[in-house]
């Protein structure tokens, strides 16, 4: 049996989140067009029956931070070295994610320069694959970078489409070993911080660039009843002026960031929802991530 950690890693929305969802068969992971959503070490578990092309045992997909060296913030730096601490742990392999629409820069030189020499097993991943060849102009670009990696694999995340050939591949050079988690657990995340996700992913739906990407929610209480559960969170921001624009005139904007992050949790737990939002100012959330 193959078990093993596989780090997904890339610069910021490439879809390594998007890609991590796909390959569980849930989503655990939240996601947006926004730069950095992700923020802690999220486990997604995959375990896979022996098959006639794929070898059965249990990968543990960690989704890292996006390296995003633009912004010379705290919470930059400190979700660049959550980067660097998963590749410095030595995953079993590793997956680095690409887009082929977007051209070679200064991040993603500064990522491949951090995986290209490792003696691990390592995938590159080219998502996107969904697009029309016009717009993955640079794909022959990461196509030549191929030589430092064990396989080149093109796919889509976002439609699912190619994605079993890297669940074979990634079970293939895990090495021999016992499940690391039980067979129908998916992820190491409690349903606190999973909820959080969901409402976090909302606000950045509901805004586009009216509300800085440095956000935070925190749940505070999860009362299970038996006609619904009563959820009471905060969304955590750094300045009294976007705590006005996250309320909104009347209350309108955290009103409908309520209903859709209670109609995700509905459909996804299939149980009536009374989700109770407050908007808090806190300049000191980041140094608790």
């Amino acid at each position: 049996m193959k078990s093993g950690f596989v780090a997904l890693i890339g610069r910021s929305n490439v879809g390594k989140s998007t890609l991590l969802n796909t390959l569980i068969g849930t989503k655990i992971s939240a996601t947006s067009f926004r730069p950095q959503m992700t923020r802690h070490e999220i486990h997604g578990v995959m375990t896979l029956p022996e098959g006639p092309a794929c070898a059965g045992g249990q990968a543990v997909f960690i989704d890292t931070p996006g390296v995003f060296k633009e912004q010379r913030s705290p919470l930059s730096a400190k979700l660049f070295n959550k980067v660097k601490a998963v590749i410095d742990n030595q995953p079993d392999v590793l997956i680095y994610v690409v887009d082929p629409s977007k051209e070679i820069g200064v991040e993603e030189r500064a990522t491949y320069g951090m995986l290209r020499h490792l003696d691990k097993p390592k995938i590159l991943v080219i998502n996107k694959s969904d697009l029309p060849k016009d717009e993955r102009q640079y794909q022959d670009d990461y196509e030549a970078w191929g030589g430092d990696f064990d396989a080149v694999l093109s796919l889509s995340a976002l439609r699912a489409s190619h994605i079993q050939p890297l669940k074979e591949k990634v079970m293939e050079l895990l090495p021999e070993g016992e499940p690391m988690y039980p067979e129908e657990q998916w992820t190491n995340i409690d349903n606190y911080f999973w909820i959080a996700e969901i409402i976090r992913e909302k606000v950045f739906s509901v805004f586009e660039k009216e509300v800085p990407y440095s956000i935070q929610v925190e749940v505070d209480n999860v009362e299970e009843r038996p006609d619904m559960d009563v959820i009471n969170a905060r969304i955590l921001t750094s300045a009294e002026r976007y705590k006005k624009i996250i309320i909104g005139a009347g209350g309108q904007k955290i009103k409908e960031i309520g209903k859709l992050a209670r109609r995700e949790l509905e459909a996804a737990i299939n149980k009536k929802i009374y989700l109770e939002l407050n908007v808090e100012v806190d300049a000191h959330w980041v140094e608790r991530i």
